[in-house]
């Protein structure tokens, strides 16, 4: 899962998809393309939310996307189309590009929508963006399902 600070958006992906997995088996972790935020914890108002949906997200610590998460990951969703940009700037080859994909293609296959960044906006904007997610999470998870 991929934003571009790993404060807002991406943590709150990555905690919802793991609340839907067998985190035993499938790997999910979170990261940003900036590198802003290292180390920190995710924004007050994405705990806020996930607290409220009973999601404790307060175990991850900013990190920014690097190269060798193409080796890691077998897929990588981006949370808009800048990201998306920003992800496929490091891709080696198209291997690593075919692992990125928009998280609200999910919901809204191949439109490209952008999951909206809640930074700049109130708590309603981070209830919006994780009501948002929890669809596209448990489309992922389904699927991951399947392939189980």
């Amino acid at each position: 899962m991929v934003c571009l600070g790993n404060i807002c958006r991406s943590p709150l992906a990555e905690g919802i998809l793991k609340s839907k997995v067998n985190t035993q088996k499938i790997f999910v972790d979170s990261a940003g393309t900036g590198n802003y935020h290292i180390g920190r914890l995710p924004d007050e108002r994405s705990i806020t939310v996930a607290k409220k949906n009973l999601l404790d997200i307060t175990d991850q610590r900013c990190r920014q996307f690097q190269m060798a998460d193409f080796d890691e990951f077998d897929l990588i969703y981006v949370m808009d189309n800048s990201n998306r940009r920003d992800v496929l700037k490091l891709s080696r080859n198209e291997n690593d590009k075919d692992k990125v994909k928009m998280i609200l293609n999910e919901i809204f296959p191949d439109e490209n929508v952008d999951v909206p960044d809640p930074y700049h906006d109130n708590q309603r904007g981070f209830e919006n963006v994780f009501n948002m997610l929890d669809k596209a999470c448990t489309i992922i998870a389904q699927r991951l399902l399947d392939h189980d």
